[in-house]
């Protein structure tokens, strides 16, 4: 009813906050990782910084804002600093998420669940580039805004005015900037910083199977979908392909450092591969079909999170990977956008794959000749590059082995029972990562919340700092001295930290928080050429942004897992959701860190916390 785009352009702009507030927040996440002498030197860099260079610093910024009215401070620093980056974007940047298995476990069939998601998918695009697409909107009180009369008299708000006629009833639309790179998207390695590009005029999907790259067109020459059962035919086809997976897989190459992918990118071109690589580039999405099933949730999220290097195409801006036995994940890249447009595409493809399925397990691929729509692609290969992909492939396999995945159920209860007891699920949960690496190490590090700036303009995210006086003074209380504190009082520690969480929570959504300012701040001072200043010269500076802890929390119907690997080489990347009645936690770590014990340090954690909620003593 309306238009995708309607409210895009009376967005409200993400704010750049004061200065002074920036500091303030920037002082009180630093106060639970300092000691006194240490806290008192990052103070006084924090004074002459606000005195000083930060002031004309933070003015040039509010000034260059107000020129660039159609955009936000960060989205063009956040850009570069997806792009810039030379590490491999496996594992350091690339996420996934994997859906839960069709209710009719006849459909789990590979090719059945293949067929259905690929028409799903093509008809969520053909949905957003039609206008046809809902816009997205966060509903504060859905019985009042998610409504069809709303909806009916919203469409009629011009668009510059709509935003306004939305937030009159409490609902917050959302920016919509980030779909129109969802399909049709490869970010290309090229030296220095990569480039995003996108085709929208391609009609064809690219498919990955035992190393082995297919393309056919999902589209006809008018836009129309090509039928269901003439997609499962070709599909069928690639599936009953006998060859051998190749020599020197191609799929290595995106899995390289980015400087080295460019080079060896340009060896290809000149080797005679530029149209096919435009094949892959230009695709729809890639569909990469596994030829093995899903073992348990560990197997699932190493094979999402980067298979066996073969397989995927990492620099596509999603792969939808569906195992032998129709396990199926999204596995994207970050550069382009964030997890708002990637969980919306991935909810309305499971919803409608589910309910609307474009084939049944009975049905027959169409008699068409496939051998004639289905194009496989080959590449030339000479010396140089086959060295390339042998030294991509070791440095892979030899990553991959350092890398350790576990998870954990936590099954006494998730957000109903929080809520009774007028506590913040997410908070509960970030307490428990504190308490867990507290029992585990001895000691309070950096840690990192993502949280979503999309009821702005072209924004992006904005971090939540969960580690605050408050959470180490109750870590400390339930590991070092349970027995000195009665179970009421523990409980007061708890609300006190749901309540300052909930408070940094609302802070962050609101464009308020301190890290992408302060990094709007540095990245001036380097386009400017001015001397670093010294606020982040300071090693509690390099220390707060070496987040030990990344978390990062997603839950949806359509979600099984998800996941993601460490940001940094000693850190741990948590993936965790509250469900109604338990909670779930994917976590990651390398060599030198433990995943399994952290999370037994979790498990640990939350029964405490529940058996102080529920008044019962903690056992040490």
């Amino acid at each position: 009813m309306v238009p995708t785009m309607h409210f895009q352009d009376s967005l409200p702009r993400l704010p750049v906050p004061k200065l002074e507030d920036t500091i303030r927040r920037y002082l009180s996440a630093q106060k639970p990782l300092l000691d006194d002498g240490q806290y008192r030197k990052t103070e006084e860099f924090c004074k002459n910084f606000a005195n000083g260079i930060g002031k004309e610093l933070h003015n040039q910024l509010v000034a260059q804002d107000k020129q660039n009215k159609h955009t936000s401070y960060i989205s063009g620093p956040w850009f570069d600093m997806y792009l810039t980056a030379r590490d491999p974007i496996v594992l350091n940047f690339n996420p996934f998420m994997s859906f839960n298995p069709d209710p009719k476990s006849e459909y789990n069939d590979q090719l059945t669940r293949a067929t259905n998601m690929t028409v799903s998918a093509i008809r969520f695009l053909k949905t957003l580039r039609d206008g046809l697409l809902e816009p997205e909107v966060f509903h504060l009180n859905p019985a009042k805004s998610d409504t069809d009369t709303f909806k009916k008299l919203i469409r009629f708000v011009p668009s510059s005015l709509s935003w306004y006629g939305a937030y009159l009833v409490n609902a917050y639309p959302l920016d919509m900037s980030q779909y129109f790179r969802l399909f049709n998207s490869t970010r290309l390695p090229r030296p220095r910083r990569d480039e995003l590009f996108t085709d929208d005029k391609a009609r064809h999907l690219l498919v990955l199977r035992k190393g082995h790259f297919y393309v056919f067109d999902v589209l006809d020459q008018n836009g129309n979908i090509v039928s269901a059962s003439e997609i499962q035919a070709h599909l069928k086809y690639i599936l009953s392909d006998n060859s051998p997976a190749p020599e020197f897989p191609l799929a290595y190459l995106p899995s390289e450092n980015r400087d080295i992918w460019a080079e060896l990118r340009q060896k290809l071109v000149s080797a005679g591969n530029e149209e096919t690589l435009r094949k892959v580039d230009s695709a729809v999405f890639c569909l990469c079909l596994d030829d093995f099933p899903i073992k348990d949730l560990i197997h699932l999220s190493h094979t999402m999170l980067h298979g066996d290097g073969t397989n995927r195409w990492y620099d596509k801006s999603f792969n939808l990977i569906i195992a032998k036995d129709g396990t199926a994940a999204v596995h994207f890249e970050h550069a382009w956008g964030d997890g708002v447009a990637v969980l919306r595409f991935f909810n309305e493809v499971f919803k409608d794959s589910t309910q609307a399925p474009a084939i049944t397990p009975q049905s027959q691929p169409a008699s068409t000749d496939s051998s004639a729509a289905v194009q496989k692609l080959s590449f030339k290969l000479n010396d140089a590059l086959k060295t390339g992909i042998i030294a991509a492939k070791e440095k892979f396999d030899a990553t991959m082995k350092t890398l350790t995945i576990d998870c954990i159920q936590f099954q006494r209860g998730g957000k109903e029972f929080l809520k009774k007891q007028k506590l913040s699920p997410d908070s509960v949960a970030q307490l428990a990562f504190q308490m867990a690496f507290l029992r585990q190490y001895g000691q309070t590090v950096a840690t990192y919340e993502s949280c979503s700036t999309a009821a702005f303009k072209h924004g992006r995210t904005e971090t939540i700092r969960p580690a605050s006086i408050f959470t180490k003074r109750c870590s400390e209380a339930f590991v070092r001295e349970p027995s000195k504190h009665s179970a009421g009082e523990l409980k007061q520690m708890m609300a006190e930290c749901s309540r300052y969480h909930g408070q940094l929570t609302k802070e962050a959504a609101m464009g308020q928080g301190f890290d992408r300012h302060l990094f709007a701040l540095r990245y001036l001072t380097a386009a400017k050429g001015i001397a670093l200043p010294e606020l982040y010269l300071d090693p509690a500076y390099g220390q707060i942004n070496h987040n030990i802890l990344s978390t990062s929390t997603l839950t949806s119907p359509a979600v099984n897992i998800g996941g993601f690997a460490p940001v940094v080489p000693d850190g741990f990347g948590v993936g965790y959701a509250v469900h109604d009645n338990w909670i779930g936690c994917n976590v990651s770590s390398y060599t030198g860190r433990n995943a399994r014990e952290f999370l037994q340090c979790v498990q640990k954690a939350l029964e405490d916390m529940f058996d102080a909620m529920e008044g019962k003593s903690i056992k040490t």
